[in-house]
């Protein structure tokens, strides 16, 4: 049967992606994004989300995926990073979610049915030095998500996150912040990957069809989270190895 489909940030990247394997199977897909969408949509935006929500009832009379992908990259260290890079990134990456979250319950109650979809990523799960603010918000969206998952059962509505490693988008046209050490590493790791986000959207809609609540779509990631649920000290000793070396890169380019 045809599901009824909106995703933010489907401009590009992964939610471009989605839209695509969610098309493929004949489902109906709203493409909702700041520009070249078919819907104009800041996740910040009160007052967008009410549209999205209007547009939803009269053209469909209901919904039955809501996937909140949008999102930008950002971090740093914590003494580099400021507080302003704190609030962009946790309004766009938490509280974009958070508010569709919100403007869809309703109507998922309503209708007793749904799924809601959060694209985290891999930083909500494993937490690399120098992403405080990354990892955090996303750490934050697993929760949301989890406790959405519980709220809404009665209802017969599921919640799905997605916590991919890096994977080649244009993710990193969007990052922000003041630790240029952090940025550069960042970008070569999305740039290097042999995974495309063809690759996460196929895995994300084939988790869906399992019913898993949590959707780690790729196999860097699912080693990365065994590593840290089965040993530790190797987990931790990576992570500061890392440290040590976004530290000295700093250094070399003459950075705090």
């Amino acid at each position: 049967m045809s599901r009824r489909v909106l995703i933010t940030g489907a401009a590009s990247g992964l939610g471009a992606a989605l839209a695509s394997a969610f098309e493929a199977r004949g489902d109906e897909v709203l493409r909702t994004d700041l520009h070249d969408a078919d819907l104009a949509l800041d996740v910040t935006s009160d007052d967008d989300w009410t549209a999205a929500l209007e547009h939803v009832e009269r053209t469909w009379g209901g919904l039955d995926v809501l996937v909140n992908n949008a999102g930008v990259a950002g971090g740093g260290r914590l003494d580099v990073a400021g507080m302003d890079e704190w609030q962009w990134i946790t309004d766009i990456n938490l509280f974009g979610p958070v508010r569709g979250t919100r403007t869809f319950v309703p109507m998922f109650k309503r209708q007793r049915s749904g799924a809601i979809v959060n694209v985290a990523s891999l930083a909500a799960l494993v937490h690399p030095a120098g992403m405080a603010s990354y990892n955090a918000v996303k750490a934050a969206v697993l929760a949301l998500t989890e406790t959405t998952g519980h709220e809404l059962a009665a209802y017969a509505v599921t919640a799905h996150a997605v916590c991919p490693s890096y994977f080649r988008t244009n993710l990193m046209s969007s990052v922000r912040g003041r630790d240029t050490a952090l940025a550069g590493v960042m970008t070569q790791l999305v740039e290097s990957s042999p995974i495309g986000p063809d690759d996460i959207a196929a895995a994300v809609l084939e988790g869906l069809d399992r019913g898993d609540e949590l959707i780690l779509p790729d196999q860097p990631a699912r080693d990365a989270y065994l590593l840290k649920q089965r040993d530790r000290a190797a987990y931790d000793e990576v992570m500061r190895h890392q440290a040590a070396r976004l530290d000295r890169l700093a250094a070399e380019g003459g950075e705090g």
